[in-house]
């Protein structure tokens, strides 16, 4: 179990730097979009975040002491925010260009998500 969870711990890692460096990579140009990479990212971070969840609740009821319980209302923060990021990201996925302030408000979702998961 603990070589699934790792497992998924870093695809989970690679799906946010996925889509925060598909999003960061539209910095220098005028006309921003939403590449396709930053949505599937988002998606895989989605997925295995949730899977994580399952194990970690798993993990914790085996050995209480060695695994931490799992902050559910942190977690439901975290889904939200990744839903309204998911949301917003395949509705303007097939638009040849995006707002500033879309791509920004996805920016900060994106690092929300980042410090809610590090900081509390």
């Amino acid at each position: 179990m603990t070589i699934a969870r790792n497992i998924l711990l870093a695809l989970h890692l690679l799906g946010l730097v996925g889509l925060l460096g598909a999003l960061l990579s539209q910095l220098p140009k005028p006309q921003k979009r939403i590449l396709g990479g930053a949505m599937h990212s988002a998606l895989l971070s989605l997925i295995s975040g949730i899977a994580l969840v399952g194990i970690n609740t798993s993990l914790h009821a085996t050995d209480p002491e060695k695994w931490m319980e799992v902050d559910h209302t942190k977690v439901g923060i975290k889904f939200l925010i990744l839903i309204v990021i998911l949301v917003f990201g395949y509705k303007s996925v097939k638009k040849p260009s995006v707002s500033t302030k879309l791509w920004s408000l996805l920016i900060a979702l994106t690092l929300a998500n980042v410090f809610i998961a590090t900081a509390l």
